[in-house]
Protein backbone atom coordinates (compact mmCIF):
# COMPACT_ATOMS: atom_id res chain seq x y z
CA UNK A 1 0.00 0.00 0.00
CA UNK A 2 0.70 4.04 -0.18
CA UNK A 3 0.17 6.08 2.40
CA UNK A 4 -0.38 10.04 1.50
CA UNK A 5 0.04 13.13 3.57
CA UNK A 6 -0.71 16.26 2.42
CA UNK A 7 0.56 20.00 3.96
CA UNK A 8 0.57 23.09 2.98
CA UNK A 9 -2.84 23.88 3.32
CA UNK A 10 -4.37 27.26 5.03
CA UNK A 11 -5.72 30.88 4.52
CA UNK A 12 -4.75 33.48 2.03
CA UNK A 13 -5.94 36.22 0.71
CA UNK A 14 -6.63 36.62 -3.01
CA UNK A 15 -4.03 37.17 -5.18
CA UNK A 16 -1.39 35.34 -2.65
CA UNK A 17 0.24 31.48 -2.76
CA UNK A 18 0.68 28.27 -1.32
CA UNK A 19 2.55 25.33 -1.94
CA UNK A 20 0.81 21.93 -1.07
CA UNK A 21 3.19 19.11 -0.36
CA UNK A 22 2.34 15.47 -0.77
CA UNK A 23 4.44 12.51 1.03
CA UNK A 24 4.10 8.93 -0.30
CA UNK A 25 5.13 5.71 1.92
CA UNK A 26 4.85 2.67 2.12
CA UNK A 27 5.57 1.50 -1.91
CA UNK A 28 7.34 2.52 -4.83
CA UNK A 29 6.56 6.53 -5.55
CA UNK A 30 7.76 6.39 -8.61
CA UNK A 31 5.93 4.00 -10.46
CA UNK A 32 3.07 6.14 -10.36
CA UNK A 33 1.47 8.99 -11.66
CA UNK A 34 0.53 11.84 -9.42
CA UNK A 35 -2.78 14.05 -9.54
CA UNK A 36 -3.97 16.62 -6.85
CA UNK A 37 -8.37 16.77 -6.94
CA UNK A 38 -10.09 19.30 -5.35
CA UNK A 39 -13.48 19.62 -3.51
CA UNK A 40 -15.79 21.95 -2.38
CA UNK A 41 -18.92 21.82 -0.07
CA UNK A 42 -21.89 20.54 -2.07
CA UNK A 43 -19.88 20.21 -5.60
CA UNK A 44 -18.41 17.15 -7.15
CA UNK A 45 -14.22 16.17 -6.60
CA UNK A 46 -13.00 17.41 -9.39
CA UNK A 47 -9.10 17.09 -11.26
CA UNK A 48 -6.74 19.70 -10.81
CA UNK A 49 -3.26 18.52 -12.05
CA UNK A 50 -2.27 15.57 -12.92
CA UNK A 51 2.39 14.75 -13.50
CA UNK A 52 3.13 11.40 -14.85
CA UNK A 53 5.46 8.54 -13.10
CA UNK A 54 8.43 10.44 -14.93
CA UNK A 55 7.14 13.90 -14.89
CA UNK A 56 6.94 13.85 -18.60
CA UNK A 57 3.61 15.04 -19.26
CA UNK A 58 1.11 17.04 -17.01
CA UNK A 59 -2.12 17.98 -17.52
CA UNK A 60 -3.90 21.24 -15.69
CA UNK A 61 -7.81 22.04 -15.58
CA UNK A 62 -8.40 25.03 -17.83
CA UNK A 63 -9.69 27.25 -14.50
CA UNK A 64 -5.45 26.59 -12.70
CA UNK A 65 -4.22 26.29 -15.83
CA UNK A 66 -0.81 29.89 -15.58
CA UNK A 67 -1.46 29.55 -12.32
CA UNK A 68 -0.55 26.34 -10.59
CA UNK A 69 1.86 24.22 -11.24
CA UNK A 70 2.75 20.72 -10.55
CA UNK A 71 6.10 18.95 -9.67
CA UNK A 72 7.33 15.53 -8.24
CA UNK A 73 10.85 15.10 -6.77
CA UNK A 74 11.00 10.94 -6.88
CA UNK A 75 14.00 11.16 -4.52
CA UNK A 76 12.38 12.82 -1.95
CA UNK A 77 9.33 10.64 -2.37
CA UNK A 78 7.11 13.84 -2.98
CA UNK A 79 4.90 15.81 -5.34
CA UNK A 80 4.17 19.69 -4.92
CA UNK A 81 1.28 21.98 -6.20
CA UNK A 82 2.15 25.67 -6.17
CA UNK A 83 -0.61 27.51 -6.41
CA UNK A 84 0.02 31.23 -7.19
CA UNK A 85 -2.54 34.26 -8.10
CA UNK A 86 -5.19 32.61 -5.91
CA UNK A 87 -8.89 33.22 -5.94
CA UNK A 88 -11.73 32.99 -3.52
CA UNK A 89 -12.93 30.27 -6.23
CA UNK A 90 -9.72 27.76 -5.29
CA UNK A 91 -11.07 27.45 -1.67
CA UNK A 92 -11.74 23.70 -1.36
CA UNK A 93 -10.39 20.41 0.25
CA UNK A 94 -7.17 19.45 -1.85
CA UNK A 95 -6.31 16.10 -2.36
CA UNK A 96 -3.35 14.26 -3.11
CA UNK A 97 -3.44 10.87 -5.28
CA UNK A 98 -1.54 8.23 -6.40
CA UNK A 99 -2.36 6.44 -9.65
CA UNK A 100 -1.54 4.23 -12.74
CA UNK A 101 -0.31 6.31 -15.81
CA UNK A 102 -2.63 8.26 -17.54
CA UNK A 103 -5.24 8.11 -14.82
CA UNK A 104 -7.29 11.56 -15.15
CA UNK A 105 -10.44 10.28 -13.15
CA UNK A 106 -11.23 10.34 -9.28
CA UNK A 107 -12.11 6.55 -9.34
CA UNK A 108 -9.38 5.77 -11.38
CA UNK A 109 -6.75 6.73 -8.68
CA UNK A 110 -5.59 3.65 -6.05
CA UNK A 111 -4.55 5.61 -3.34
CA UNK A 112 -5.46 8.81 -1.44
CA UNK A 113 -4.16 11.66 1.12
CA UNK A 114 -6.82 12.60 3.92
CA UNK A 115 -6.98 16.21 2.43
CA UNK A 116 -5.87 19.68 3.38
CA UNK A 117 -7.67 22.56 3.30
CA UNK A 118 -6.81 25.82 1.51
CA UNK A 119 -9.16 28.73 2.11
CA UNK A 120 -9.11 31.59 0.20
CA UNK A 121 -10.47 35.24 1.39
CA UNK A 122 -11.52 38.35 -0.88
Amino acid sequence: QVQLVESGGGLVQAGGSLRLSCVASGRTFSSYAMGWFRQAPAKERELVAVVSWNSGSTYYADSVKGRFTISRDNAKNTVYLQMNSLKVEDTAVYYCAAGPDLAVEAEEFDYWGQGTQVTVSS
